[in-house]
């Protein structure tokens, strides 16, 4: 089943669609940021060096610093405290492009860790070639720098989803719940006479031909500086982890991985905004068949909605956190009572 999501409404109910397979559009992943200069000041806790900037724009309760992994400077914003959730970000961007929603979340008493992945803004390329297995062993050796003993809860976008999906395929034992977002991962690009094509088969043409829809629905004047300032810095700083960070991206097949942490009683949230030209509908579906979960779909929402809507990401996010909190509750005491707060999105509508 999938089900359509309005950000607006999104504590209020979804409303039921047919789940037939679309023809796919456009394939491959979203877009950067600079983080500025830095300064130190403490932070929370772990024996690791960080050192922290004062924001070159208003973010909020977001504070920014940076630490080292495996010898390379890795920048990352925090806010809040709580249960930790931590947001990949997607191909292109850094953390910073939404850093307007996070102190959102943090609100609802989480702690938001959200690192510039490796190549991105000011954290430092990792060298030879990208593969998910890496990426998913760099967050895990970021979450002990940081002393995040407790399982956490991943939130991917885009190429951010199929880190996030590797992390807790790598180490689910570290790994509370995974949101994936417009995520990469599917594979599937559309169907054809001849079957199913993958997303590797999409030709950089026709992602050319359908990118400019993406700045035709609601929100992109949000979208479209964030994207162009930050895709155009990350490919000046560092071009190279930008092509094998997007070959990544673009050949991401992690069906198999998704079902059988679905099968292990991992919660996986799938979201997907419906005029999407990076990902397609076909890869959407084939993540959502893949995990056996049901699918949200954002109406009117591209690939970068939750940068043009932080505030509906926001309260997506967190009432997906009260949803495992509620399903974590009722694990432990399967006879107390069911209430409204175990359905806070709608979801036996």
């Amino acid at each position: 089943m999938i089900r359509a999501v309005s950000t607006s409404q999104a504590t209020t109910g979804v409303t039921e669609l047919d789940c037939t397979r679309g023809d796919g559009r456009l394939a491959g992943p979203c877009c950067g940021d600079a983080l500025g200069t830095w300064r130190s000041e403490p932070s929370h806790g772990s024996s690791a060096t960080r050192e922290a900037e004062v924001p070159a724009r208003p973010d909020g309760g977001l504070r920014w610093h940076r630490t080292t992994v495996d010898g390379r400077t890795v920048a990352y914003g925090d806010a809040g405290d709580g249960p930790a959730v931590v947001f990949l970000h997607g191909w292109g961007l850094t953390a910073r492009s939404y850093a307007q929603t996070f102190p959102l979340i943090a609100a609802s008493g989480s702690r938001v860790i959200a690192p510039a992945l490796p190549g991105f803004g000011r954290s430092d390329p990792l060298e030879g070639e990208y593969t998910f297995p890496r990426l998913a062993n760099w967050v895990l050796e970021l979450l002990d720098i940081l002393d995040l003993r407790d399982p956490v809860t991943l939130v991917g976008h885009s190429f951010g989803g199929g880190v996030a999906t590797a992390t807790a395929w790598e180490r689910p034992d570290r790994v509370r719940a995974l949101v994936l977002v417009n995520s990469v991962g599917g594979s599937v690009w559309k169907e054809s006479r001849k079957g199913l094509r993958s997303l590797a088969d999409r030709p950089l043409w026709d992602w050319g031909l359908h990118l400019p829809g993406e700045f035709r629905h609601r929100g992109y004047r949000r979208v479209l500086p964030v994207v162009v300032r930050d895709l155009v810095g990350n490919a000046l700083a560092n071009p190279g982890a930008m092509r094998r960070a997007g070959d990544l991206a673009r050949t991401a097949d992690l069906r198999v991985e998704l079902t059988t942490l679905a099968e292990n009683g991992l919660p996986v949230s799938i979201l997907w905004g419906a005029e999407d030209q990076v990902v397609p509908e076909a890869t959407f579906l084939a993540m959502c068949d893949a995990a056996g979960a049901p699918g949200d779909i954002i109406p009117e929402a591209g690939h970068s909605w939750l940068i043009a809507d932080p505030e509906g990401f926001g309260e997506l996010v967190t009432n997906s956190l009260t949803v495992q909190q509620t399903l974590a509750e009722r694990t432990a005491d399967p006879d107390r009572p069911r209430t409204e707060q175990d359905d806070p999105i709608g979801r036996s509508a």
